[in-house]
C-alpha cells in the first residue's frame, strides 16, 4: 500500500471482520474476536460449545487461523479444523458435525492483501444483526471467557465430498452426467477450487479449470464482475463450452457466463437457479433482498410463488426464509441458498441448478437467458462525510416518505418504494459513512429518472 493512503479502519459488520493483514488485521485481533464469539455462544447456550474452524486459501489464512483455534481451545471448546474450504461447505460441515458454530477465515471478495473472520451459528447461518451486533460489542469490550483445559482440535476433511454429497441429495446428477456439457471453471485461485471443479466431474461435464489452484494469489479482481471475467469468457469461446462459471475466494458467490462468451450479470444467478427449482416446487415460496431485480419476482409470479423481501445481508434473506417457509433464496450478488444444502450462499448449488435448468430446457443458456425479461439496474454511492453523516440520508428518507406517500413502501432496510414503471432503494452502508442507491426499470431512462428522486449528492 502507497505510504500516503491511509489504512483502511478495521471493519466490523454483520459480515463479521474483516481488514489489512499485518495491520488491522492480525493474529491478536482475530483470537481477540474469537475469544468474544465463544463469550456470546456461552452466554446464548448456557454451555461451552463445540465449533468448528476452516480458511479460504489466502496467504494469511494460517496465522489467523491458528489464532482462531488457539482461542477456541484456550476457552475449553472442542474444535475441528476443516482446513480450507469454502463457506458454504464450512456451513454444511457445522450442521453435519452437530455443532455449535464456527468461524471462516476470510474476506470473501476483498482482494488479497486483506482477510477477515465470518462467523456461523449452529445452523451454518450466518449470525442475525442483534447476534452480530452483541459479537461485535463484546469483541470492543474485549470479553473473554476464563481458561479451561478441556479444549481440544480435531482434524476433518470430509468437507467438500460431504457438502456435495448434500447438492446431490438435492439434485439429481445422472440427467446432468447424461448431458456431458462442456464447462470453464474460474475458481480465482481460491476456496472453491477443489469442490467446485470435483463438483463438475462429478456431474459427467469435460471441465476446463482456470485459476484452479487454491494459492489465494487471485488471478485477477476477485469480485465476479465482467470486467474481471475476459478471461473465463475467451475460453468458453475457445474452449467451445456450454457455459462459463466464476466463483469468488471464499465460493459463496456464482457468476455465470453463456456459450457465447457474454456475461450477463450476477443478477441472473438467482434468477436462473430459481427458474429450475420452482419447476419441481411450485408450492413453496421465495425470499431475497430488497436490493435485487424484479426478474425474481417475475419468475416466481410463472410459478405461482410469492416473492418475500428483507434487508441486505444473506443472515436476513435466511431468516426470511425460514420465517416463511422458502425452500430457495439469495440475492443479486450471485449468491444462492438452497436450505436442504445449507443456510449460507453456495456457489457449487447455484453450478448444479444451473446445469439442470440447461438439461431440461434442451437449449443453449443464451437463449434461455434472452427468455428472461430484462431490466436495467442503476447503482450510486454517495459519500456523507460533507453530507452531515447518517442524520442527511435519515431526512432524505423522511422526505421521499412523505413525497411519495401512496407508493409501496418498506422501511426495513433504508427505504425501498415500489412504481408501476420500477423502484428504488435507498439505504446506508452498514460499515461507511456512504449512502447507496439503486434504481431499476425496464429501460435505462426511466431507471435514471427513478434514481433522480433522491435529492443526495450530486444528480
Amino acid at each position: 500500500m502507497n505510504d500516503t493512503q491511509a489504512t483502511p479502519p478495521l471493519m466490523l459488520s454483520v459480515s463479521g471482520v474483516r481488514g489489512i493483514v499485518g495491520e488491522t488485521m492480525t493474529p491478536e485481533v482475530a483470537h481477540a474476536f474469537a475469544q468474544a464469539f465463544v463469550a456470546f455462544l456461552f452466554k446464548k447456550l448456557g454451555k461451552l460449545p463445540s465449533l468448528c474452524v476452516a480458511r479460504d486459501s489466502r496467504p494469511s489464512g494460517p496465522s489467523l487461523q491458528g489464532a482462531v483455534a488457539k482461542a477456541f481451545i484456550e476457552c475449553g471448546c472442542k474444535v475441528t479444523d476443516l482446513g480450507v474450504v469454502a463457506t458454504p461447505t464450512a456451513g454444511v460441515m457445522i450442521n453435519a458435525l452437530h455443532s455449535d458454530g464456527g468461524i471462516i477465515v476470510t474476506a470473501s471478495h476483498n482482494p488479497t492483501p486483506w482477510n477477515g473472520l465470518k462467523c456461523l451459528d449452529g445452523d451454518g447461518l450466518a449470525p442475525s444483526k442483534e447476534d452480530a451486533e452483541e459479537i461485535i460489542s463484546r469483541f470492543k469490550e474485549k470479553c473473554s471467557l476464563p481458561p479451561n483445559d478441556g479444549g481440544s482440535l480435531e482434524l476433518n476433511t470430509q468437507g467438500n465430498d460431504t457438502h456435495i454429497a448434500k447438492v446431490f441429495g438435492a439434485i439429481d446428477p445422472q440427467p446432468i452426467r447424461d448431458c456431458r456439457f462442456r464447462v470453464v471453471l474460474d475458481s480465482i485461485n481460491g476456496a472453491g477450487c477443489e469442490s467446485g471443479c470435483k463438483l463438475l466431474e462429478l456431474l459427467g461435464c469435460d471441465v476446463m479449470h482456470l485459476n484452479g489452484e487454491p494459492t489465494g494469489e487471485f488471478a485477477h479482481t476477485p469480485e465476479p464482475k465482467a470486467e474481471n471475467l475476459t478471461d473465463l469468457s475467451k475460453m468458453v469461446d475457445k474452449f467451445d463450452a456450454d457455459v462459463g462459471f466464476a466463483q469468488d475466494p471464499d465460493a459463496d458467490r456464482l457468476a455465470v457466463v453463456d456459450e457465447t462468451g457474454f456475461y450477463f450479470g450476477e443478477e441472473y444467478t438467482l434468477v436462473l437457479a430459481a427458474h429450475r427449482w420452482l419447476e419441481d416446487h411450485p408450492d413453496t415460496s421465495v425470499a431475497t433482498n430488497l436490493s435485487t431485480s424484479r426478474m425474481i419476482d417475475d419468475v416466481a409470479k410463472e410459478y405461482d410463488c410469492t416473492t418475500w423481501r428483507s434487508a441486505v445481508g444473506e443472515a436476513n434473506v435466511a431468516n426470511a426464509m425460514k420465517e416463511h417457509g422458502c425452500t430457495i433464496g439469495g440475492e443479486g450478488n450471485g449468491g444462492i441458498i438452497l436450505p436442504t444444502v445449507c443456510w449460507v450462499r453456495d456457489s457449487l448449488s447455484g453450478m448444479a441448478l444451473v446445469l439442470d435448468l440447461m438439461r431440461r430446457r434442451n437449449e443453449k443458456l443464451s437463449s434461455i437467458v434472452q427468455a428472461i425479461k430484462p431490466y436495467e439496474m442503476i447503482k450510486r454511492t454517495i459519500d456523507l462525510k460533507d453530507l452531515g453523516g447518517i442524520p442527511a440520508i435519515e431526512e432524505e428518507i423522511a422526505r421521499l416518505e412523505k413525497e411519495y406517500a401512496g407508493a409501496t413502501m418498506d422501511n426495513s432496510d433504508g427505504l425501498r418504494i415500489d412504481f408501476d414503471e420500477g423502484w428504488i432503494h435507498v439505504r446506508p452502508s452498514n460499515t461507511e459513512p456512504i449512502a447507496r442507491v439503486i434504481a431499476e426499470a425496464s429501460d435505462s431512462l426511466t431507471a435514471y429518472k427513478l434514481a433522480k428522486r433522491v435529492k443526495l449528492g450530486k444528480n
